[in-house]
């Protein structure tokens, strides 16, 4: 599954990354690329967690209605590709 992400980084710290398709979900990491790393594992998690818990997925949203937000404002975009076939409870499309 692709995932976008906003990565805001403050002077003198380390970079933050929010999934706005999953909410509560976000990570970090020292550099771009380990924040990049780290929000994928941080996604499955969070969907496996979701899944154990017998909820559906939330819907994601086109790109453009999540940089109409304030709360993402100054941020850098990126896509992440997560691959979900090695989680412990397996997503079906009614929960996807």
């Amino acid at each position: 599954m692709k995932y976008h992400v906003v990565i805001h980084k403050n002077p003198g710290s380390s970079y933050g990354v929010i999934v706005p398709d999953l909410p509560g979900c976000f990570s970090g990491g020292d550099t771009f690329e380990d924040a990049l790393s780290s929000v994928k594992e941080a996604i499955k998690g969070h969907i496996e967690v979701i899944l154990m818990e017998g909820e559906s997925i939330p819907e994601k949203k086109p790109l453009p209605v999540h940089k109409e937000n304030e709360d993402f404002a100054g941020g850098m975009w990126a896509s992440v590709s997560v691959d979900l076939s090695d989680l412990s409870v397996s997503p079906t499309p009614s929960r996807l």
